[in-house]
């Protein structure tokens, strides 16, 4: 069936162009059909002898009238008045006999005499409308040691040139079928020539005597190159023995399409014919519509094909009927299709009912066991999912220190009360599955997410590192310890969750940002003023007093910096972030551990022995007083090499008493000189090398109280005006919760301090976590 079908439609093409060769094939009536063994198409016809005789297309230009040479037998067609022989005239070319007049030659005798010469040749069509075709032919040379030009001008007399040069060594040498330099050369031409002038000459070598044997001339000519195929008995012969045309491109008049239309008296293209620009030379030509046939040139012009004329051969399968330009199948009762031989043809047609409730009742059954099916699969995996699931919540739970931490709240009733151990899944929904639009805080311990419990308290959930195994205890011992901290400036924290891989802390939610983007605003918001940072300073200096010497085991925090000291709706300090903390056992006042910190605020102390002392969070609270005072980096490349750690900067300040214009200008506004050379003072002391020289938190926080009242009276402010004077510039809205992180925002390594054990360099987020020898 297929072979069959591919068979109609190569049989539908060939009767197509058939169609359309004997439609183009058409004379105009009246008119003489041949001349000798050629046809004349119109709108091509023959004249009298080149008078005209009304049988070719009328004033569209010169070139359409056929002369038929009748002293010929049988007689010759040639274009017009000229000489140039046609040979076929097809829908778009015209082939014209290469004869003499159009070859240049040059020939010797064996002495090596000229003894002919027509080496200047010009051949031209420049009075048609037509075109020496730049597809069909080429430009030739043929002999040994000859070298010829070609030169073509078009329409608008712009001209080219092209140059052929032919050698040979001796006969036997020469290529046979190959043109490409030994005894025969080739050339293109280019789009549009209407006339060439052709020249040739031989070779002026001594030795051209050695080829006069086998190569006596040298020619060059245009011709078609399929119908050439060079041989070395060319050399012997002339090219017109071998009857090689030249392709001339024909095309009605020398305008558009669109131009023609312009003027109907000269339009050419009749009913039912659309036109087309010619590629290949000027004008246009006319062809029927599809279904049409007949010659477009003369009225009235194509008319419809009636495809279902023959029955035997029409291209139905059923009953054909004829339209306008084309036709319909209909297919026979009982059967349906396009009806037609080269498409889908007439097929018996299946009861629709039997069939649609069959493919119905199949599908059904298929749909239904296949979703029985995949519903055991699913079930059978979500049961295996879940089973795993709570496996590894328990597996995590015993890992994190679950069971202790559950006995060391069920021994406190104060630590059951005031902590939760939350669930994954609650954390997971208060954060929407910890969505990154709701990080409100990044550090060296872990992530912290803004998350909205099912009793709608907002909370800070904070997403710990991994955890060392070894540390499982101690990490449940601190967890219960901070659980009891109950300090108005000391971050609370509601509970954890030990269920995930790593722990998860839950803290109450602080609204108002840190300490560090009130000393270092970046969004052009006024700084804090100096009352609002003496009562923060006196608010946090409390919070490690309690810390260190009111709790019942003292912590040391490890990591004391502006970034961990949040500020609440009123700008209440609240100190955060415990993820370095450490406790100190009642009878020890030092202990030796890892050295951990943050760039800027670690004591050198503890760096260089590794001994861990509250001496250590007062140190680097000197660090938060200095910015407090001077709104300055703690490390900051841009100052001088030696002043990038603010810490000693400060110092070498005040030994060169250059306080003042460390100072920021705020406090320098806003607070008297004995007051800020006071605290001043005192961070100074707090900044000492080594921790014997340094106050406790407790003489901290006497100090800063006593201070922080001699301001009040230095002022001379009301009562209970104090906080509405600090806060009247300050905003109310924001926040921003980077628990831990860097303290200037800058990355690379910096030098802090040389010590006996070595240089200490910073990591790329400001943290130094280092083993240092005991």
């Amino acid at each position: 069936m297929f072979i069959h079908r591919i068979v109609l439609i190569h049989l539908c093409f060939y009767l197509f162009l058939a169609t359309h060769l004997d439609a183009f094939g058409e004379i105009k009536p009246g008119c003489p059909e041949k001349c000798g063994n050629v046809t004349i198409p119109y709108p091509f016809g023959i004249s009298n002898e080149g008078k005209g005789g009304g049988c070719s297309i009328p004033g569209v230009g010169y070139g359409y009238d056929v002369n038929c040479d009748s002293s010929y037998d049988p007689p010759k067609p040639f274009i017009g008045t000229g000489n140039f022989e046609i040979l076929s005239i097809s829908e778009t070319e015209i082939r014209v006999s290469n004869t003499n007049h159009s070859i240049a030659k040059v020939c010797y005798n064996i002495r090596g005499d000229v003894v002919r010469n027509d080496s200047i040749i010009n051949t031209s069509v420049q009075r048609t409308s037509f075109t020496f075709s730049d597809r069909k032919n080429r430009f030739f040379l043929i002999g040994c040691n000859s070298v010829a030009a070609n030169k073509g001008f078009d329409q608008e007399n712009r001209d080219y040139s092209s140059k052929c040069i032919s050698l040979c060594e001796s006969r036997g040498k020469v290529a046979e079928g190959s043109c490409s330099g030994s005894g025969c050369c080739q050339s293109t031409i280019p789009k549009g020539i209407k006339s060439f002038e052709t020249r040739v000459s031989g070779s002026d070598n001594p030795n051209i005597t050695n080829f006069l044997s086998f190569s006596p001339c040298s020619y060059a000519f245009v011709g078609e190159y399929e119908k050439f195929n060079f041989s070395a008995s060319d050399l012997l012969a002339v090219p017109e023995d071998k009857a090689i045309p030249i392709v001339v491109d024909w095309a009605i008049g020398n305008k558009t399409c669109e131009e023609s239309q312009r003027d109907l008296t000269t339009y050419a293209c009749h009913g039912n014919s659309h036109c087309n620009n010619s590629d290949n030379s000027p004008g246009y030509r006319c062809t029927c519509f599809d279904g049409y046939k007949g010659n477009p040139y003369f009225s009235p012009g194509c008319i419809d094909i009636n495809e279902c004329e023959d029955e035997k051969n029409n291209p139905c399968e059923g009953k054909c009927i004829n339209t306008n330009g084309s036709f319909n199948c209909i297919c026979p009762a009982g059967t349906q299709g396009d009806g037609k031989k080269d498409g889908r043809g007439c097929i018996r047609r299946v009861p629709i009912i039997q069939v649609t409730l069959g493919i119905g009742l199949g599908l059904l059954f298929l749909i239904i066991t296949s979703s029985w099916v995949y519903l055991v699969i699913r079930k059978r995996k979500l049961i295996e999912m879940e089973r795993k699931l709570i496996e590894m919540k328990e597996r995590f739970f015993q890992q994190n220190g679950g069971l202790i931490l559950q006995q060391q709240l069920s021994s406190n009733e104060d630590g059951a009360e005031n902590s939760k151990i939350f669930t994954a899944e609650e954390l997971k929904l208060a954060t929407n599955n910890y969505d990154d639009s709701l990080i409100v805080g990044r550090g060296g311990y872990g992530i912290v997410y803004k998350g909205s419990l099912s009793d709608n308290r907002i909370v800070a959930i904070k997403k710990s590192k991994i955890v060392d195994q070894n540390q499982i205890e101690q990490f449940i011992n601190e967890l219960v310890i901070l659980t009891q901290v109950n300090h108005r400036n000391v971050v609370k924290l509601l509970g954890c969750c030990l269920e995930t891989e790593v722990p998860m802390l839950v803290y109450e939610y602080i609204s108002n940002g840190t300490l560090f983007e009130r000393i270092h605003p970046s969004r052009g918001e006024p700084s804090i003023s100096w009352a609002s940072r003496l009562r923060i300073a006196v608010e946090t200096a409390g919070a490690l007093a309690y810390l260190h010497s009111a709790a019942s085991v003292p912590i040391i925090h490890r990591d004391i910096k502006s970034t961990n000291i949040l500020l609440d709706e009123n700008y209440i300090a609240k100190v955060a972030d415990f993820g370095a903390s450490r406790l100190i056992p009642l009878d020890q006042t030092e202990l030796s551990t890892q050295v951990l910190g943050t760039l800027g605020y670690l004591d050198p102390e503890y760096f260089d022995t590794s001994q861990l002392t509250e001496k250590s969070d007062v140190y680097s609270f000197g660090v938060v007083l200095v910015e407090l005072l001077t709104a300055e980096m703690p490390i900051s490349k841009a100052r001088s090499s030696k002043q990038v750690s603010l810490a000693p900067y400060f110092i070498s300040s005040m030994q060169e008493n250059k306080l003042f214009q460390l100072l920021d200008a705020r406090v320098r506004n806003e607070g008297t000189p004995k007051q800020v050379i006071a605290v001043a003072e005192f961070a100074k002391r707090c900044l000492s090398l080594k921790g014997e020289d340094r106050p406790t938190m407790r003489q901290v926080t006497t100090e800063l109280e006593r201070l922080r009242e001699a301001e009040n009276e230095a002022w001379s402010l009301p009562p209970n005006t104090e906080h509405k004077s600090s806060l009247q510039f300050e905003p109310t809205d924001l926040y921003s919760v980077p628990v831990t992180g860097s303290a200037t925002g800058e990355s690379g390594q910096y030098s802090l301090y040389t010590t006996d054990s070595g240089q200490y360099t910073s990591n790329t987020d400001n943290t130094v976590q280092m083993s240092m020898p005991r």
